[in-house]
């Protein structure tokens, strides 16, 4: 069983791990069980819960007791019996369903919708009659007062089926060129239908008129939402007398109230897939919309995502188990997926030991595999000794490190540095001591690194607070005493490069200002040093004595930084002098290089050579060829001209040339003639 979450939102799967089958005996069973990790933490709720190939349906009877899902290959229909945990029937089909409906409270009817226009009624004891509607059908719905069918897909007519009469009756002709879904209301039972061209129509079956249409493709345009093509109809769900939730192809799920035409709200998946399913759960009023994709759910007041799943495999359908925290998914794999969400409610009556698992499993939290490894990278390894284990079975390669056992780089860590649980534990002594003298009362300190900086803050601060009393507005809170930008006063790292050519040219008035502050800093160091607690009247000489040369430093803004280009010219050229007496002063040495075997040393005039040739132009070098012999133009019948080149073989090639000739020399002078084996008797004969 694996646990994921969302939104603190814990989601247990509870078709994950392996399956056993069933031919194997019981103690192959339990020797797996000891092996497998996977296979002893599973949980088969639902034995064979699966399909051969694919599921593509799935729903649950109103009694709660049957679970009926539908998928291929071949064309097949399950039936499973929560009582019994297990499979109740299978029935196999002539072909593929598309959608299918229970009629009754247990799975004593049942329809089916097929792809070959195909309608197939069930009974209990198995197939009852098979009929077919003139158009190939995508969806339907039940009508109960009246028993009626409305069957919609490739065409402008909703065809109804009566039940009770056992005949099609007059189809309803609506604007649409084809229709994709439709449901209709549990409580007035108004019929709507999403239409291809992104419309939803709704029908009062006891008239037989339209009474409403909606345009959901301009209303799910908006300003953040990207679409590509018109957006089309794909689910459609009613949720009391009033709401109606709509999916599109593009991906967005807009909610409606009946009254009104323009959505309450719109929901973008951002993946650009077709709705699959809607589903409504009423005790924490959120909607779970799903595409092939992902499973979201999110309130359905103000859109704030609840929680969300991905599983592996595409998803098809999506299944709510009435009042619990149980959803089933029909997927394009054989296992159909079981989630429990503890927080949307209980578990089954039929499965209520899974609320007594979870409340276990949350006491007490295993620890996850990565707790018994330390990760280490190979410069980690260097410093430990231990970069000779790479390649082992005692490091597992990932991403831009390795995986090691933890008891291993403990013993590493303490042979390579064996002092380091005293350092370690000095440290702590420190923290502790510098965490009780921070509850006395101090002198006001400034921190080890970044002393200036923290000194402009401290004034900074200072100005602040007097301005914000004459305004009477809120003080901002100080950086010093902000965990995010602790480090920086902590860490030598952090620390400020005045002399940086880049910092220079940002600051020029820092020289003027950093005199300044080194007064203050001297008059702080010397309070700390006496123990004095009061240092108000340095700090007010100090300031007197800043905003009397305010003005002027403003005035020679320009100057200044005159002044810093001009030192950092000097100082480039400074070096660059430098370093003329370096090279001036040091004496170049010939180098020597080696030849391999084999191979001719050549004059360096040849790469001259090359590089005239390439500067000549197109006529000149066949001009050159020619005369060398490597290139020949002739006339051919026709009047064209016919080029034939000849490569230069490189010196390798050469040689691999004069090899295999005196190969086969070689052998002509060793090869034998083996007319002495023929024998005169055996001549003109057949061997048998």
């Amino acid at each position: 069983m694996q646990v994921s979450g969302l939104n603190e939102v814990k989601i247990y799967s509870l078709s994950a791990g392996r399956s056993l089958p069933e031919w194997l005996s019981d103690r192959k069973k339990r020797a797996l069980q000891k092996k497998d990790v996977d296979i002893r933490r599973r949980i088969e709720l639902i034995q064979d819960f699966e399909m051969p190939t694919v599921s593509t349906k799935i729903k649950v009877s109103r009694d709660g007791q049957y679970i009926m899902a539908v998928g291929t290959y071949k064309p097949r229909v399950r039936c499973f019996d929560t009582y019994q945990l297990s499979q109740k029937f299978e029935r196999c089909l002539d072909s593929e369903v598309i959608t299918f409906e229970i009629l009754s409270d247990d799975y004593s009817k049942i329809v089916f919708l097929q792809c070959g226009r195909f309608v197939e009624f069930h009974s209990q004891h198995g197939h009852y009659y098979k009929t077919r509607i003139p158009k190939f059908g995508r969806d339907f719905s039940y009508h109960y007062p009246s028993c009626d069918l409305y069957f919609v897909g490739a065409s402008s007519e909703v065809y109804r089926l009566n039940l009770e009469q056992g005949r099609f009756l007059n189809s309803l002709q609506t604007e649409a060129s084809e229709s994709n879904v439709c449901d209709i209301n549990p409580v007035h039972f108004l019929f709507a239908m999403g239409t291809a061209e992104g419309k939803v129509e709704c029908w009062d079956p006891r008239t037989r008129n339209r009474v409403g249409l909606l345009d959901c493709a301009l209303s799910s345009v908006t300003a953040d939402t990207e679409i590509e093509g018109l957006p089309s109809i794909s689910a459609l769900k009613f949720d009391g007398a009033l709401n109606m939730a709509v999916g599109t192809s593009t991906g967005q799920v807009l909610l409606y109230d009946l009254r009104s035409s323009n959505p309450l709200i719109v929901k973008d998946h951002h993946y650009g897939l077709p709705i699959k399913s809607i589903q409504f759960q009423h005790q924490l009023d959120l909607i779970i919309s799903a595409d092939s994709r992902i499973i979201k759910m999110w309130n359905k007041d103000t859109g704030k995502i609840f929680t969300s799943m991905e599983p592996e495999h595409d998803i098809n359908d999506v299944c709510l188990y009435p009042n619990s925290g149980m959803l089933m998914t029909a997927n394009e794999a054989p296992k159909m997926n079981i989630y429990y969400i503890p927080v949307l409610g209980p578990a089954p009556k039929w499965c209520s030991f899974l609320d007594n698992l979870t409340e276990e499993l949350e006491e007490n939290p295993e620890s996850t595999v990565y707790d018994d490894y330390k990760f280490v990278t190979r410069k980690d390894l260097e410093n430990l000794g231990l970069a000779h284990l790479i390649g082992s079975s005692l490091l597992r390669a990932y991403m831009h490190g390795f995986f090691m056992d933890i008891r291993l780089y403990h013993k590493a860590k303490m042979m390579a540095n064996p002092f380091a649980y005293e350092e370690y534990r000095r440290e702590k002594i420190r923290q502790k001591i510098e965490e009780t003298r921070a509850q006395r009362v101090q002198l006001k300190k400034l921190p080890k690194v970044n002393k200036e900086l923290a000194l402009k803050l401290i004034e900074e601060e200072g100005e602040d607070q007097q301005f914000s009393k004459k305004r009477k507005q809120k003080n901002m809170p100080s950086l010093l005493k902000d965990d995010r930008f602790k480090v920086m006063f902590e860490n030598p790292d952090f620390q400020v490069d005045e002399q940086s050519e880049e910092f220079r040219l940002l600051n020029p008035l820092v020289s003027k200002i950093s005199e300044k502050r080194k007064r203050k800093l001297k008059i702080l160091e010397e309070l700390e040093a006496q123990g004095q607690e009061e240092e108000e009247e340095p700090e007010g000489k100090a300031s007197d004595a800043e905003s009397s040369e305010s003005s002027d430093d403003e005035k020679g803004w320009v100057e200044e930084v005159r002044k810093q280009r001009k030192l950092l010219r000097q100082e480039e050229k400074l070096k660059r002098q430098e370093r003329l007496k370096e090279d001036q002063q040091t004496l170049l040495k010939p180098q020597f290089f080696e030849i391999k075997e084999g191979e001719e040393f050549r004059s360096f005039k040849d790469s001259a050579k090359k590089q005239k040739l390439m500067k000549k132009t197109l006529e000149d070098r066949l001009k050159l060829e020619e005369k060398l012999g490597t290139l020949n133009v002739s006339d051919t019948t026709v009047g064209s001209k016919q080029a034939t080149f000849k490569l230069k073989k490189s010196e390798q090639q050469r040689k691999q040339q004069e090899a295999e000739k005196r190969h086969r020399q070689e052998r002509k002078t060793l090869r034998r003639s083996a007319s002495h084996l023929k024998s005169r008797r055996g001549r003109g004969q057949l061997f048998h």
